[in-house]
């Protein structure tokens, strides 16, 4: 008598543990995001300039110029891990792009119309917004959407690339797409130094084309625990390498060739190595120490709300930048700072009190 064989089946793949470190590195990042924008407001303002709350701000703004490519090589670390792909493309990106096509749906409409037409008064033609759509550039930092909405759509690719070469292959890759990516984004200041004017311009299609290196990175290196020597040489490099920026960002213009080769941006050579070290540093930490289980919890929680106070802290800032004069003005570091820790707190409070509200946790 034959017996049936019961098909076989593939045991389930393993969830892997939560890192702290990383849920760590997210809320730094996103403080650092609203900094930028909040903080950062002092810089433009030609009244100060060259003053110590002048200086101040630069220090804040070129200071954090490291906190996209840190969210990225985060989601290089996550989305290309073979366990994302467990139950196949099409189900990765189901999970992906339920989550961040509604948000990059509802939050372009809302800085269209409710910030740019109806706060800011702006001429929002159909001309005009189609234009902003295609450059990326309906509102500050929504570019952000379009650069991980097209990591996610090659991440498979990647993925599959990355798995079956392994450790070695991962680091190469990072190694080469990240000096490429970085050489990349130099060419037309170059060009434009040797008399031929080009402009690095992206808009929302091509977006992800330059973060591709660090997105690799963010895999390459998420188990990279350095030495305890080696960190201590990480973290003072990278203090070097944000004096530097803050330096070179308080003296822009003075030198065309420095600002050319090396410069004050997200994708600048020096950004990328402060990146890089920031990144090593919360990794070897990670690796050594972990905090007591209510810190963690807390952590997870920020973390998980870091997304939605992306979304919402413009809108936030764009209502208290038009309903008070000090912080329109932009000149003191107490008012700003002031505003900065109320953006802030209330963009986490509001992200977390969505993630709670049916339908509406699917764009926060």
């Amino acid at each position: 008598m034959i017996m049936p064989v019961e098909p076989a089946v593939a045991p389930p793949v393993p969830r892997p543990a939560r890192r702290w470190e990383f849920d760590a590195l997210r809320v730094v990042a996103i403080a650092g995001v609203v900094a930028i924008h909040v903080i950062g407001m002092m810089v433009i303002n030609p009244a100060i300039v060259g003053t110590v709350r002048w200086w101040g701000a630069v220090a804040v703004h070129a200071g954090s110029t490291w906190v996209v490519p840190a969210f990225v090589m985060l989601s290089g670390a996550l989305v290309l891990a073979p366990n994302a792909y467990a139950k196949g493309t099409w189900s990765f990106y189901r999970k992906r792009f339920v989550r961040i096509v509604p948000a990059l749906v509802v939050w372009h409409l809302v800085y269209l119309f409710g910030i740019r037409l109806w706060l800011l008064d702006q001429d929002v033609t159909l001309r005009r917004s189609a234009q902003w759509l295609l450059d990326g550039q309906v509102y500050t930092a929504l570019y952000f959407l379009w650069l991980i909405a097209g990591l996610y759509l090659v991440a498979p690719v990647l993925a599959a690339f990355l798995h079956a070469g392994g450790e070695r292959r991962a680091l190469v890759t990072a190694a080469v797409a990240l000096g490429w990516c970085l050489v990349l984004w130099i060419v037309p200041n170059i060009s434009t130094l040797l008399g031929t004017k080009r402009v690095s311009d992206l808009g929302a299609w091509d977006q992800w084309v330059p973060y591709v290196g660090y997105f690799v990175a963010g895999w390459a290196l998420r188990r990279t625990v350095l030495s305890r020597t080696a960190l201590w040489g990480v973290l003072a490099a990278t203090v070097v390498l944000l004096g530097e920026l803050i330096w070179q960002a308080g003296h822009v213009g003075r030198s065309r060739t420095l600002d050319a080769v090396l410069p004050v941006h997200r994708l600048g050579f020096v950004t990328a190595a402060a990146a890089i070290g920031v990144f090593l540093l919360a990794v070897g930490v990670g690796a050594r120490w972990s905090p007591p289980e209510p810190v963690r919890r807390l952590l997870t929680r920020l973390s998980d709300a870091s997304f939605g106070v992306f979304l919402v802290h413009l809108v936030l800032f764009a209502l208290l930048r038009e309903t008070v004069f000090a912080v329109r003005v932009a000149s003191s570091p107490a008012v700003m700072v002031t505003a900065y820790a109320a953006v802030l707190g209330a963009s986490f409070l509001i992200s977390i009190g969505a993630a709670r509200v049916p339908y509406l946790r699917n764009i926060f």
